[in-house]
């Protein structure tokens, strides 16, 4: 048996710095810290091949701490090693004593990892359970993309397990042969509320991920040995789990009880709580043993790849007939915005930085173009959404490019993925296909509609950098979906793209420039002012010929293409048009529209705002038309409501 004393050693000073800081800052975890601190000694001193002075080494291995709240276990091991924080531009060197600052508002330890303010230790921010191991396969893929031979621990908790992602990411290891990705349960039979559940016991988790395909190592998370054995072992031909037998509250009597979950000592336990950790450190036989840095790491070198400079999609033309859709175009003169991303996916393609994920839908989304051409850069997710967005979280941390497809109505089961990318600002590109009221015969369970409430949220929610957390990007034909799937690929940060089921006209030349927050003016005209978007800007274009034909109306017509929107030119053109704006969109209520008429509230041009947006959970019909009918947002419907408009500002 090897000599463990000078981490039995360590062991206890974390132990006694994880109770110390949860009640400095008066809250936290720390018995769920303790039930982890000998499998995070071995990580962090033993195991892992990093650099705690150069977090930023892209050849490291890396921790990925699903079970968030835990945190304060690697915090005090982090600042025990004199870890870098900050930016490789400003970095700084953390003391031991730093951990005490735990959930100040000016700490980098912030409640739950949370890299974007300045930990980057980790890769992603969590605590919303269950996210992890995606995270961890994301990196993974990355890894394999660069050709890097990089080791990736995931840890999380038994009651977690009961997390639908958390499975569906071990689908994806299996799927993918993501051998380099150690998932570790904490199993120490304690949820927050209760026990965990006998479905979450640690010989249950076995016996699941055994039956999903993986290697399974079942040890006693607080024995050296085996805590070395599981972690070292080598890689075999399926990925492996680690089933770690802990104790909450190791080492400290009362934090062992079954309500102690996010629990600090208060002052007054503190005592006890130290001589608890003296006693069993004279058990260990270490009570007198000096500390020691115990580190034994060895630090990779750094792969040298850059994630820096621009990339392009090339021309229009050029990349629609790389696929085959050029002869389509000149035939029917339309092409639908999804074939274009697509398209503009598969022309990005040549730029090894990106990466590209789909949820089973590829034939649907047009992802295929970029599948069939570089298949060792696409990573197949299937119908598993929320595992598919945080995995891009992970390849995004690994410095690529990932844009990830499906219909628009299906990400929706992704949105509290996304959030927590959102929180870790993640470089993720996103597809909503099929989105809006215009997919028609399919019925609205697969019509993405509540989606530009949820994603204009973020898009007036900023960064730490001031940067909005997500672009919005609402293309109306092939040019702009091509223009703005580019534009998407070279803006730091989320981006969503709503892209339709019809084939539709082409509106713009190809040589025309989009912008973050931009619109066009399509149309001029003076007797009113109407703002469309997506597939709803062909059906005000129609509109606008019916109002000229029939009333005599002249109609300005604005293609407001991006979120959050440059507002100020929009409502001057409205004042020039009598002050009229109405808004015409193809979802429910929280999008542009709410954008205009925010704006305009807080205006001093006077400009009144109406706005058309689907107000009913439509059904299907056979043809566009015939849900546009339904919704009551046809040409006609709009010319309608514009004549109404207008007769109101003359009255």
């Amino acid at each position: 048996m090897a000599e463990y004393k000078d981490l039995d050693r360590k062991v206890i000073k974390l132990g006694k710095q994880v109770v110390r800081m949860c009640t400095e800052a008066g809250s936290g975890h720390p018995s769920s810290g303790l039930s982890l601190v000998h499998l995070t000694t071995a990580l962090m001193y033993r195991v892992m091949r990093y650099d705690p002075k150069n977090p930023w080494n892209d050849a490291s291995d890396r921790l990925v701490l699903s079970a968030g709240h835990a945190v304060p276990v690697v915090y005090a091991a982090y600042c025990d090693l004199g870890g870098v924080v900050g930016w490789p531009e400003r970095p700084s060197e953390l003391r031991f004593d730093d951990a005490m600052s735990l959930r100040d508002a000016d700490s980098v330890l912030d409640g739950h990892p949370n890299p974007a303010i300045g930990f980057p230790f980790f890769d992603a921010a969590t605590g919303s359970l269950g996210q992890g191991v995606s995270v961890a396969a994301g990196l993974a893929a990355a890894a394999r993309v660069d050709g890097l031979d990089r080791r990736f621990f995931c840890i999380c908790g038994d009651g977690e397990s009961r997390e639908g992602q958390v499975w569906e990411a071990l689908d994806f290891l299996v799927d993918h042969k993501l051998t380099n990705v150690r998932v570790i349960f904490n199993c120490n039979k304690q949820g927050q509320s209760d026990y965990v559940s006998e479905q979450q016991s640690a010989e249950t988790l076995a016996r699941k991920a055994e039956a999903f395909g993986l290697e399974v190592k079942v040890i006693d998370g607080h024995n050296w040995d085996e805590v070395f054995d599981a972690l070292t072992a080598e890689a075999g031909d399926k990925p492996m789990v680690i089933v770690a037998k802990t104790v909450k509250g190791w080492g400290v009597n009362e934090l062992q009880s079954a309500d102690s979950h996010g629990k600090p000592l208060k002052e007054e336990s503190l005592e006890q709580a130290m001589a608890d950790l003296d006693a069993r450190a004279a058990e260990l036989g270490v009570a007198e043993l000096e500390d020691t840095p115990a580190v034994e790491l060895t630090t990779p070198e750094p792969s040298g790849k850059s994630t820096d400079g621009p990339v392009s999609a090339g021309s229009f033309s050029e990349a629609i007939a790389a696929v085959g859709l050029d002869a389509d175009l000149e035939k029917k003169g339309k092409l639908a915005t999804r074939r274009a991303y697509g398209a503009a996916l598969a022309a990005l393609g040549a730029d090894e930085r990106v990466v590209a994920l789909d949820g089973d839908v590829q034939n649907s989304t047009f992802a295929s173009y970029f599948a069939k051409k570089y298949p060792e850069r696409y990573f197949e997710a299937r119908i598993a959404e929320q595992n598919m967005v945080s995995a891009a979280a992970g390849v995004s941390a690994a410095g690529k490019i990932p844009f990830i497809s499906s219909f628009a109505k299906f990400l929706v089961r992704g949105y509290d993925q996304l959030e927590m990318a959102a929180i870790t600002n993640a470089n993720i590109k996103l597809c909503g296909s099929h989105a809006g009221v215009s997919l028609a015969a399919d019925g609205p369970s697969q019509m993405g509609l509540p989606d530009l409430g949820y994603m204009r949220a973020f898009a007036h929610a900023a960064r730490q950098d001031g940067v909005s957390a997500i672009r919005v990007m609402l293309p109306s034909d092939a040019v702009s979906a091509f223009k703005l799937t580019e534009l998407m690929a070279n803006v730091d940060g989320l981006c969503y793209m709503r892209t339709h089921r019809p084939d539709v006209p082409v509106i713009y030349e190809e040589d025309t420039e989009f912008f973050e927050g931009g619109f066009n003016h399509l149309i001029d005209g003076e007797d009113l002012c109407i703002v469309a978007s997506g597939y709803m800007v062909h059906e005000a274009r129609r509109a606008v010929d019916v109002l000229e034909k029939k009333a005599g109306l002249s109609a300005s017509l604005v293609d407001a293409y991006s979120l959050p929107l440059k507002t100020d030119e929009i409502l001057r053109i409205g004042d020039d048009c009598r002050g009229q704006i109405l808004v015409i969109e193809d979802n429910y209520v929280g999008g542009v529209g709410d954008e205009i008429a925010a704006a305009a509230a807080t205006s001093d041009l006077g400009v009144m705002v109406r706005r058309m947006y689907v107000r009913d959970i439509p059904k299907s019909a056979k043809t566009p038309e015939g849900t546009l009918k339904m919704v009551g947002l046809t040409a006609d419907d709009i010319a309608k409501a514009a004549q109404q408009v207008f007769d109101q500002s003359e009255a």
